[in-house]
């Protein structure tokens, strides 16, 4: 009889273990999964402040050439480092593709690879591509922002781009474009945009372009769209 308690207690002594165990594996579990999705909210936070600004062309590359005789490669730059400077007061952190008048490939297919490496790299929220337009109508004037047409991301931020941009330009009436052929659009893995800043076929628009405050004038309007992006 006392043989047959003493099975019997063991056997309780035994379950209420097991309860134990299980009871401490979840609390383990629970504290894991909660640790664990703190730290992706965190790194999602992170990424939710990146954005990568490439300004087009650079070195041997000129780009656009403008009808006052202004080079594109030389506008782009300096927008850039105007709209790096104010997304950082913003506490937004900045990647430049580049940062002074040299492009970064030896040639133009690999200039542009290494850009989307870049991008594809850093995986920001955002890629902002900045460039100046051209077309044989000297008459055609006004910023335009350019998406991908399979992204959904690329086509919502360029409409605040586009919009902001108009309201800087009260004279601007275009809308943002889909395009399905260029290469950085393609390539990247991330939402980007292309913000083509004005015309350098038009004489007026090429003249402001070359200005430090028409300049900051479009970094201005590219910067209110890219918060209006990232913080909604």
């Amino acid at each position: 009889m006392l043989r047959k308690i003493k099975f019997v207690a063991a056997i309780v002594a035994l379950m209420v273990l097991i309860v134990l165990c299980q009871a401490g594996g979840g609390l383990l579990k629970k504290g894991f999964m909660k640790g664990r999705e703190s730290s992706e909210t965190a790194t999602s936070a992170g990424r939710g402040r990146l954005i990568v600004l490439d300004p087009g062309h650079g070195g041997i590359d000129g780009g656009k050439k403008g009808i006052n005789g202004a080079e594109e490669k030389e506008i782009n730059l300096q927008i850039s480092l105007i709209i790096k400077e104010l997304l950082e007061k913003e506490n937004v952190e900045v990647v430049m593709t580049r940062s002074d008048e040299n492009r970064i490939g030896e040639d133009q297919v690999s200039d542009l690879k290494a850009r989307v490496d870049i991008m594809n790299r850093e995986n920001p929220v955002l890629a902002v591509s900045i460039h100046q337009n051209s077309y044989h109508e000297e008459s055609v004037h006004g910023a335009q922002v350019f998406y991908y047409s399979e992204s959904k991301e690329g086509a919502r931020a360029a409409s605040m781009l586009q919009e902001a941009l108009r309201e800087a330009d009260p004279e601007n009436t275009k809308e943002a474009k889909a395009n399905d052929t260029y290469y950085i659009l393609k390539k990247t893995e991330v939402p980007t945009v292309i913000a083509e800043c004005g015309f350098l076929s038009n004489y007026e628009e090429a003249e402001k372009l070359i200005t430090e405050d028409y300049q900051r004038k479009m970094a201005e309007a590219i910067v209110k769209g890219i918060l209006q992006y990232i913080e909604e």
